[in-house]
């Protein structure tokens, strides 16, 4: 006899292969840029506002988006939002101008926005407290899975059937996720047929009475609010640069062919080991030493690391050294990456959505301005290399920001984090 998967680990593989499709689909654009950049014949500034457009519709849809999940639910929002996405991952493989391109990418980030806030209310309606650290851990994974599956897959594509056809292949494979989510999944786990008292039990009881978005008038008010958001600023163009520039950097900076970018892949391998330890560590350390330390020391310690490695890759000039020196500082990135969105559900309980939707907005800002300043500063200084240092710089300040972030206290005084006491 096989053993039960509980319900919601069946929710979790679920979400898993949602961050790995998602990265697979925006990594996608970056593995093809080269070539996308060739055919095109477009420089490093112009290709700098293609990944940048990206990151402004994004980060302009992604309130919403959080709204929508506490409003609606993530069953239907999510299902619309993964329909959209694959939609205009098909269509930038049929551009043909540098016009066409922005216009498409922009449309794509759109609909792709409000993913993860979505992901955030599921996992927090599915998944008591203490599980959340591992849990988000893990759906992190999934991000770099789907980011070094990008090149291993797109690269021998485009080698024989041209940079369109792997766009069209994920379109379809997006496709087939929304109409298992929308046909398996349900909002809360007392409306999914099957889940066992037991079960229920274990995942505790949701908020009294969800709000249908942020309290903004405390929210504005509140310090902690507003290191989160800078913090999802920091960690927005940190980790943009790798999923946007990373591989032209290799190019163009390090002289790596394109059979060499395989090797990005290795990137994604540090990162979900980042991940993984993250997750378990933030949960030892919940029980040992309570939620802020569990999730802000981590943080901080990822931040700290990721800047440092930066730093040192900008200065070597060793093709391999720079690429482990850049998986390194990815990974400090990825550290920290598992603790954002259960600080989003810890400070705001009844708005999960919403609170992650915001955080996501600022790191979408910081997105944008990660991959447009790189292109700006790679062309005016000549170096590929200097853009390292800035990226260095935004890493650091990430680090102190999470001094002043305490998910112990909610946004609204009633909803601070006592679900801990139970863990």
């Amino acid at each position: 006899m096989f053993p039960v998967v509980r319900y919601r680990y069946r929710v979790g593989a679920l979400l898993f292969l949602l961050a790995v499709i998602t990265y697979l689909d925006r990594v996608c654009i970056s593995v093809a840029g080269p070539r996308i950049q060739e055919y095109l014949r477009i420089g490093p500034q112009q290709w700098g506002w293609v990944v940048g457009v990206f990151a402004i519709s994004y980060g302009a849809f992604e309130i919403p988006g959080g709204w929508m999940a506490d409003r609606f639910g993530p069953r239907i929002v999510l299902t619309r939002i993964v329909l959209w996405w694959s939609a205009f991952t098909a269509l930038t493989g049929a551009i043909s101008s540098y016009p066409a391109l922005l216009v498409t990418r922009f449309w794509f980030g759109a609909g792709e926005a409000g993913a993860f806030p979505n992901a955030t209310a599921s996992i927090a309606s599915w998944f008591p407290a203490s599980e959340r650290g591992r849990t988000f851990g893990f759906f992190s994974v999934a991000i770099q899975i789907g980011g070094a599956l990008s090149p291993l897959l797109v690269v021998p594509i485009q080698m024989r059937y041209g940079w369109r056809t792997p766009f069209y292949i994920f379109g379809l494979v997006g496709v087939a996720w929304a109409i298992v989510w929308f046909s398996w999944f349900r909002n809360t786990p007392r409306e999914k047929r099957g889940v066992s008292a037991s079960e229920l039990r274990e995942i505790g009881d949701p908020p009294a009475s969800r709000r249908h978005g942020l309290p903004w008038s405390l929210a504005l008010r509140s310090t902690n609010f507003w290191a989160i958001l800078l913090m999802g600023f920091c960690y927005g163009y940190g980790s943009y640069f790798f999923f946007t520039w990373f591989p032209t950097y290799l190019v163009r900076a390090r002289n790596f062919t394109e059979k060499e970018l395989l090797l990005a892949a290795f990137l994604f391998l540090c990162g979900a080991c980042a991940n993984v330890g993250s997750g378990v560590t933030s949960d030892f350390l919940l029980k040992r030493a309570g939620l802020r330390a569990a999730r802000c020391r981590i943080g901080m310690a990822g931040f700290a690391c990721a800047a440092i490695f930066a730093l040192l890759a900008a200065v070597t000039t060793s093709k391999l050294g720079t690429l482990f020196l850049l998986c390194m500082s990815y990974s400090g990135i990825c550290f920290t990456q598992p603790m954002i969105f259960p600080t989003c559900i810890e400070v705001a309980k009844k708005s999960p959505g919403s609170m992650a939707g915001a955080q996501n907005t600022t790191n979408q800002v910081g997105s944008f301005l990660s991959g447009v300043l790189f292109g700006y500063v790679a062309k005016i200084s000549g170096s590929y290399d200097r853009p390292l240092f800035l990226l260095a710089l935004v890493l650091a300040l990430g680090a102190v920001l999470w001094l002043k972030i305490n998910p112990e206290q909610g946004l609204v005084p009633d909803e601070a984090a006592t679900e801990v006491v139970t863990c």
